[in-house]
């Protein structure tokens, strides 16, 4: 029998069916726990986010890079040796003291895999794709995220035909670091537009 923790209360739904359907195909043999944590692991730490951190670092401090992600971010990232499946159709959006960006896919949950890894839970969930385009502004405090009455935020609807990557800004106190310093901060939620990113 596999042992687990009986958190699944504490759960939100996703999770809990998720769980379950893990725990019943390990039981019958079908799925070894091990390949699944490594294959989670590798896209939230090097398939998936860790990527769009290093698009994003690149394009701080490399002002020509930064002009070609925003005019054809497919071709910017594949500098970067990034893309496939999921990242055909990227576009990315630069968030800055006017404007900031807020990215959800209405109908589905259509998301750029190669730069941000594993989509979270809530941004499938119906209430964030319905309360992101209704009330924005609220959804973003929700996140911890408050912006200035006078900042203009554009929620961005992902579809199959065009997936968006947030560059958010470049926090004030970070013109020493390189890029690889850069890099280690800026997180996903930062790329969705849910989140900013904080000098060290």
């Amino acid at each position: 029998m596999h042992d687990h923790d009986h958190a699944d209360n504490e759960m939100d739904e996703m999770t809990a069916r998720v769980r379950a359907l893990e725990t019943i195909l390990t039981e019958k043999g079908l799925v070894d726990p091990t390949t699944i944590d490594t294959i989670v692991e590798a896209m939230e730490t090097r398939i998936g986010p860790r990527n769009g951190a290093r698009v994003v670092a690149r394009a701080w401090v490399d002002p020509d890079y930064a002009a070609r992600l925003r005019s054809d971010a497919v071709s910017a990232v594949a500098e970067l040796g990034y893309g496939g499946a999921g990242g055909e159709h990227m576009r990315a959006v630069f968030n800055d003291a006017q404007t900031h960006n807020l990215i959800v896919c209405t109908l589905c949950s259509c998301y750029p895999w190669p730069v941000l890894g594993l989509p979270p839970v809530w941004y499938k969930s119906p209430p964030y794709r319905a309360r992101a385009v209704k009330e924005p502004r609220k959804v973003l405090e929700e996140f911890g995220v408050k912006l200035p009455k006078e900042t203009k935020i554009r929620v961005r609807d992902s579809t199959s035909e065009v997936r968006y990557m947030v560059v958010p800004q470049r926090p004030a106190g970070t013109e020493g670091l390189d890029e690889e310093a850069l890099a280690a901060l800026v997180t996903r939620d930062s790329m969705i537009g849910t989140a900013l990113v904080s000098a060290p």
